[in-house]
């Protein structure tokens, strides 16, 4: 079993139990499934229910595989903020299985991968990372002699519940863009008996991935998805209805070179290839590098990592969109920014209207005052000062 814990937790000890050996109070783990509950949008009245559902659970078994990819998406997991990885490997999971996180190679490895799915087969949790190159019976990669395809299907046999972790893993990534040389699918093209969660992003925000494992092991079931299978609680808003710099946008405020004035302003970085309006994604909320910062707050674009085939759809990167399809009334930015722009001129133009039309009618109610032939003002009219 794989376990970088100084505090190991027992087999059939329950997760409450291993935390009051460890020290940790009631109020403290409070606080962790407060931050979990935060980050799955979950109201303040969950917590003590998830608490209650963490504690009395045994050490769940994790297999994580990774097939067709660059290792980025590990690389985010094991830098995610809250729950950290320490936390999750841990307090919440026996990571079973992980090839670049675990000190076992070769056949030692294989072995404890065979290992872990034959004593949790029916019970374990499936974390994928990678795409399944098809194309010449998958020779793009082997590992211990067997294709990426066989790997996964035999991996997927006995577990519970498949998380697909990151773009390759999603629907191919960088692979899958044409020609797709490899024929690089994502999970779910070759699992189709049990649930497949997409966590989108290339790559994904570490958070959501332990968020995720922590909604399992809390309800017993994967969180609410989207109609691409990704979790609502990090994809169901779009960047550019979360962004600091939609005001911008609204007031055709901005950047039209990188480092110009307008980009010393943090206005909109659309016109420079941002692809907010067409990106699910929950970056400007979760952010990276413990809530540090996110591309479009660094001055730089989004690249819209998180849509499938993005690769193909979003590039070139720098480019401007003009016609994003599919989203209502921002089926066209650039049109729905030159309304916008006219109905600010009109407003104005009815407001100073309104206005004169006021102060006409206001005057003819006036009562007509007439003035001393010597000048001055009548005793009885508005600005004399008198009752």
């Amino acid at each position: 079993m794989f376990s970088p814990a100084s505090y190991p937790w027992a087999e059939g000890v329950s997760l409450g139990e291993h935390l009051e050996q460890r020290g940790i109070s009631r109020r403290e783990f409070l606080d962790f499934c407060g931050g979990l509950c935060v980050v799955l949008g979950l109201s303040r009245s969950a917590v003590e229910g998830m608490a209650t559902a963490l504690q009395a659970m045994k050490r769940p078994s994790v297999v994580w595989i990774q097939l067709q990819e660059c290792t980025g998406c590990v690389e985010s997991v094991i830098r995610t903020a809250e729950p950290t990885i320490g936390n999750l490997v841990l307090d919440l999971i026996s990571l079973d299985y992980s090839h670049t996180l675990m000190a076992a190679s070769g056949h030692a490895a294989e072995e404890a991968l065979h290992a872990a799915m034959q004593e949790n087969a029916g019970e374990y949790l499936l974390i994928v990372t990678g795409s399944v190159p098809l194309n010449d019976d998958g020779v793009y990669l082997t590992i211990a002699g067997r294709t990426a395809k066989t790997i996964l299907e035999e991996a997927a046999v006995g577990a519970k519940a498949v998380i697909a972790v990151g773009a390759c893993a999603h629907w191919g990534s960088v692979q899958a863009a044409r020609p797709n040389p490899t024929g690089a699918v994502g999970v779910a093209e070759i699992i189709k008996d049990k649930p497949v969660l997409n966590i989108a992003g290339c790559p994904p925000i570490g958070d959501v991935v332990t968020a995720t494992v922590a909604h399992y092991l809390t309800f017993g079931r994967l969180p609410a998805t989207d109609g691409d299978g990704r979790p609502l609680f990090a994809y169901g808003a779009r960047i550019h209805d979360q962004c600091p710099r939609r005001a911008n946008f609204d007031a055709g405020q901005f950047v039209e070179e990188f480092d110009d004035e307008n980009a010393r302003k943090a206005w909109c970085l659309y016109h420079v290839g941002c692809k907010g309006p067409a990106t699910f994604s929950p970056c400007p909320i979760f952010q990276w590098n413990d809530g540090t910062d996110w591309p479009i707050g660094a001055g730089h674009p989004c690249l819209g990592c998180t849509e499938r085939n993005f690769w193909d759809t979003m590039t070139p990167f720098y480019g401007r969109l003009p016609d994003v399809g599919g989203f209502g009334v921002e089926r066209n930015a650039d049109l729905i920014g030159a309304a916008l722009a006219a109905g600010a001129t009109a407003g104005v133009a009815a407001h100073a209207i309104a206005t004169g039309v006021h102060q006409a009618r206001r005057k003819r109610e006036l009562p007509v005052v007439e003035r001393p032939v010597g000048g001055g003002t009548a005793p009885n009219s508005p600005s004399s000062g008198k009752e």
